[in-house]
């Protein structure tokens, strides 16, 4: 789950960082679309990467979530579930509808097979990003998606930070709060693309 976690984290960053080129114009975006379609076959590979990361993090989630419902007590497992957080007992379901979410994204913005509201026209990402997010439900899909992906994110990057041993008692709180901060940087650069959008600052 930490590799397939560290692999989604790098893509989110580099692609949220790619994306918020949009408030630089059309020009500045369309190069930076007809750069990734220049490395074509390698960015085929980080996608096919990405989706199988996705898939096999989904599996170890599940399994290791029947290993551990089938190894506790009933109250303990109670008792637990009032403790965890929302975003780890969400990560169960939230997963799959953010595979989704990725397959659609996909469909749309790169492929063109899914591009309600207007003519998707290749090589124009600005034209079909902003075409995109003017379809109002396309836009408050996109924004519930990557919200779920924010708790993820959330959840994940603490789970790191325990995972090489940044766990004592006096430094949680800061680290649960950076956890935080960056899951919501992350998520807020994402949805205020189609927020500027249908508000019309981006047009």
């Amino acid at each position: 789950m930490a590799v397939t976690g560290a692999i989604m984290f790098l893509f989110i960053i580099g692609h949220v960082a790619g994306n918020l080129q949009i408030f630089e114009g059309p020009d500045k975006l369309n190069a930076y679309g007809h750069f990734l379609h220049s490395i074509g076959e390698i960015l085929w590979v980080v996608r096919v990467v990405l989706i199988a990361s996705v898939i096999l993090h989904i599996t170890a989630t599940v399994q290791l979530a029947l290993r551990n419902k089938a190894a506790r007590p009933v109250g303990y497992s109670r008792k637990q579930a009032i403790n965890s957080s929302y975003a780890s007992r969400t990560m169960y379901w939230s997963g799959p509808i953010v595979l989704v979410f990725i397959i659609f994204h996909l469909l749309q913005f790169t492929a063109g097979y899914i591009h309600p509201g207007s003519q998707f026209i290749e090589g124009d990402v600005y034209h079909n990003v902003v075409a995109g997010f003017q379809v109002w439900w396309v836009s408050v899909w996109y924004i519930f998606a990557v919200s779920l992906l924010g708790l993820h994110l959330r959840h994940g990057i603490w789970s790191a930070f325990q995972s090489i041993g940044y766990n004592h008692p006096r430094h949680t709180p800061l680290l649960k709060k950076a956890a935080l901060i960056i899951a919501l940087l992350i998520t807020l650069g994402y949805i205020s693309i189609p927020i500027s959008v249908l508000l019309g600052l981006v047009k």
